[in-house]
């Protein structure tokens, strides 16, 4: 009798540790169940990440980029040509009568000029900027008459150069620091058509600009813009060829 109940009691303690163990293990599983599982962090891509528009760029970009708000082209603070030479010509030819006097838009323009250097005396390259200003208001952009029809029917225009830069010499320049660039540009007209909507039709023309990328170039002042970046000398009022 004492036997078999010694290994009556033996029997009964393998269980009862058995039971214990597989208790343990099922609390731990539970509490393993129990924990969240991990939320990933979603991680923005280029593919969904807005472009700058012209007037949101970063400071420095441009002298004034809130000239775009007024329906203008924005001078870029550059010292490549070719950026600067499309950049110019665009400008030429591109305003909005509605959120600006034809007054406002040429001495916006005016900004964009720096004196010749060609001219050795600081009277003198005061004179042929101013002449060059006066031959961009009477020569190079929209007449008067023409912007008044255009401000009667709440027009816009917009300018694009297209298609490559053509280089002209420029003479008597020791600097080497100016060039003229001859390109088309597509004018986009845009019109009130009188019924609440609105009409638009293209013109091609081909103008020239000379510019100063060098030392000597005079920055708009209380701006960003430095000596030696591109500023314009004169705008033709035929375009030159090489």
């Amino acid at each position: 009798m004492s036997q078999s109940s010694g290994r009556r009691g033996i029997a009964w303690a393998i269980i009862g540790g058995l039971v214990l163990i597989a208790g343990i293990v099922a609390i731990i599983v539970s509490a393993m169940l129990a924990q969240p599982a991990p939320t990933p962090t979603d991680t923005p891509t280029a593919s969904n990440t807005p472009e700058p528009t012209a007037s949101e760029q970063p400071d420095g970009t441009f002298v004034d980029p809130t000239a775009a708000d007024q329906g203008w082209t924005p001078e870029p603070i550059t010292t490549g040509a070719d950026t600067y030479i499309r950049a110019a010509l665009a400008a030429a030819s591109t305003f909005d009568t509605t959120k600006s006097t034809r007054e406002e838009w040429l001495d916006y323009l005016d900004t964009w000029f720096t004196p010749d250097t060609r001219f050795t005396s600081e009277a003198d390259q005061l004179a042929a900027m101013t002449d060059s200003q006066t031959e961009l208001r009477q020569g190079v952009v929209l007449p008067q008459e023409e912007w008044d029809s255009l401000a009667g029917e709440n027009g816009r225009v917009v300018a694009v150069v297209t298609g490559d830069i053509a280089d002209v010499p420029v003479t008597d320049d020791p600097s080497g620091d100016m060039s003229i660039g001859t390109a088309d540009v597509t004018l986009t007209f845009t019109r009130s058509d009188g019924s609440g909507g609105e009409t638009s039709y293209d013109e091609q023309v081909r103008v020239s600009v000379q510019v100063l990328c060098g030392a000597a170039s005079v920055p708009t002042p209380d701006t960003d813009q430095q000596a030696g970046d591109c500023k314009v000398v004169r705008y033709f009022t035929e375009p030159l060829e090489p």
